[in-house]
């Protein structure tokens, strides 16, 4: 099994961090600046229950980080 360096824990001043938590904080500023822009541009008028659609888009940016990011930098495995 090949072990993907983007995947690996991190030590952070002795504690032991799994990579979702690093990829969980990598996604909150690109969140919070498209949530900001949504609510300037009024995108939450339409919206029925703007909660929901927050953890929606904050779940939809994650998952582009952690599964995008690899393919733009060719650390696929094969």
């Amino acid at each position: 099994m090949v072990s993907h360096p983007l995947f690996r824990t991190v030590d952070l001043f002795g504690f032991y961090l799994p990579p979702v938590v690093l990829w969980a904080a990598a996604a909150l500023l690109p969140y919070l600046i498209v949530s900001r822009l949504a609510d300037r541009v009024g995108f939450y008028r339409f919206v029925w229950h703007r909660p929901m659609v927050d953890a929606a888009l904050y779940v939809i940016i994650a998952g582009a980080l952690i599964f995008g990011l690899p393919l733009l930098t060719g650390a696929t495995q094969r």
